[in-house]
């Protein structure tokens, strides 16, 4: 059997501290006389208790190597066990929500999708608010660790391809994770400070500047308001474009970069083909909008290109209604959800360089077919591919599309109509927020659909921030042998 005690201790440690966070959002309430202030007080201490309590009873295996079991366990285990305990302010104190619409909330904001099923968001009190913007916080900096980390060593969908620059510290992970998620979080908070200021400039007041600048950093997209983005002046938006661009990117890069090596990041093929496709998107679909169907430049092209970013990346912001675009649109704006941004940063979807690779392998296959006498390999940044990898990211296609499917397949047996059903899959794996139509579309919210289907998009949402294989291995007989 797995020895469990080693994710047990890590595990335990990592649960006080989120208890530990819940100090902030009782001082907001605090501040502005809320009486929800007793919620958080009481939630904090018992996830404090027992998650140390978890910690301590497995102290006596603190400090041992993690190996790639512990490593599948640990991952999975903080993204199921951290929604639970986050979803107990929202339970137990303001909005009073049910058990269902908490953990949706809860697993929404941690793998940062950013669907909500609170309304009336303007009512709710400070430190409600607050902790939204907290989880999404925590949840984009434990997946930048988790990808830096974790994925290149378990060889899910991939992640292999990185392990050489990122940090192979499976069997040593203590000593060396430590330093790695020190470094992370310097930059994680210096893109939240600056994203904090920016906002500020921009006319945006403190509170709601900083709970922007965390669900901005992290891609989560929970705004303080039912409008989102619609009530803050444009060069909010132009800031939040900035950011949301920057969290997208590989955040080894920024490692790097703070090292004073600004060529790998100049390099990243991954980052060039981001930003040509988020460059291209805008431009057409505003030539589109401003040619065809006659909407006036001034401000239609700033909507697109906020849009496509916020979606692209993920975050979910929505500063308009952009199904009143027409169907063109729509399809646009479904199709650029399942790209998502570069590996190793705050996004989720299938990711830049996989759809890479497998342009490279149908590339590689084309060539073979008319000159069969020579041999032709996938490569990626001018080095070859080793076939293990290419085996990863073409079962991470299957599995990708594959859950989709049957995600959308049950949401419409549990009752939703089928573009609903989709489009709900699809944000919901993806992690992306908003999704389509008048119920679940950007100006929507996910507060009126079923219980059975706010269940199927939690789990959902959990298999996409996780890259699917990560938790289906869980599910295996060969995974729990010695």
């Amino acid at each position: 059997m797995i020895d469990v005690r080693p994710v047990g201790y890590l595990m335990g440690w990592l649960v006080a501290s989120l208890g530990a966070s819940m100090a902030l959002p009782m001082l907001a309430d605090l501040l502005h006389g809320n009486r929800n202030a007793h919620v958080f007080a009481t939630t904090a201490i018992l996830t404090v208790v027992v998650g140390a309590l978890i910690s301590l009873s497995c102290s006596g295996r603190g400090h041992t190597a993690i190996g790639r079991q512990q490593g599948f366990l640990l991952t999975t285990g903080i993204w199921v066990v951290f929604p639970a305990f986050g979803a107990l302010p929202f339970w137990l104190g303001a909005p009073h929500a049910s058990f269902t619409d908490a953990m949706f909330e809860a697993m929404s904001a941690i793998t940062t999708t950013g669907s909500t099923v609170f309304v009336g968001l303007e009512r709710l009190p400070a430190g409600t608010l607050l902790w939204r913007g907290i989880l999404q916080w925590f949840g984009g900096l434990g997946i930048v660790v988790v990808a830096l980390i974790f994925l290149p060593a378990l060889k899910v969908g991939g992640m292999q391809l990185f392990r050489s620059e990122a940090f192979d510290t499976l069997g040593k992970i203590l000593p060396r994770a430590g330093e790695i998620a020190f470094r992370l979080t310097a930059i994680y908070l210096t893109l939240s400070l600056l994203c904090f200021l920016g906002y500020v400039l921009a006319g945006m007041n403190h509170f709601d500047a900083a709970v922007h600048a965390m669900t901005t950093v992290s891609t989560g997209g929970m705004a303080n308001t039912d409008a989102s983005f619609i009530p803050y002046a444009p060069l909010a938006h132009y800031v939040a474009v900035v950011f949301m661009i920057l969290a997208a990117l590989p955040f080894i890069r920024f490692v790097q970069l703070a090292s004073g090596t600004a060529r790998p990041l100049v390099r990243d093929t991954q980052v060039h083909a981001f930003l040509v496709v988020i460059a291209i998107t805008v431009a057409a679909l505003s030539a589109w909008l401003v040619l065809v169907v006659r909407l006036p430049p001034e401000g239609t092209i700033r909507e697109v290109l906020f849009n496509i970013v916020s979606v692209i990346t993920g975050t979910g912001f929505t500063s308009t209604d952009y199904n009143l675009w027409g169907p063109l649109a729509m399809t646009v704006f479904f199709v650029i959800g399942l790209v998502g941004g570069c590996s190793g940063s705050t996004v989720c979807s299938v990711k830049i360089f996989r759809y890479q690779l497998l342009l490279s392998a149908i590339s590689a296959q084309v060539k073979q077919l008319h000159s069969p006498s020579r041999i032709f390999n996938v490569r990626y940044e001018g080095r070859p591919v080793e076939a293990d990898v290419m085996d990863s990211v073409i079962a991470f296609f299957m599995l990708f599309y594959l859950t989709l499917a049957i995600s959308a397949l049950l949401l419409v047996l549990v009752g939703l109509e089928p573009i609903t059903a989709i489009t709900g899959a699809a944000t919901a794996l993806a992690n992306i927020g908003p999704g389509l139509g008048p119920e679940i579309g950007p100006v929507g919210n996910f507060a009126g659909l079923p219980a059975a289907a706010k269940w199927v998009l939690t789990v959902t949402m959990l298999l996409g921030r996780l890259e699917i294989m990560s938790v289906l291995v869980l599910f295996t007989a060969g995974f729990w042998r010695d």
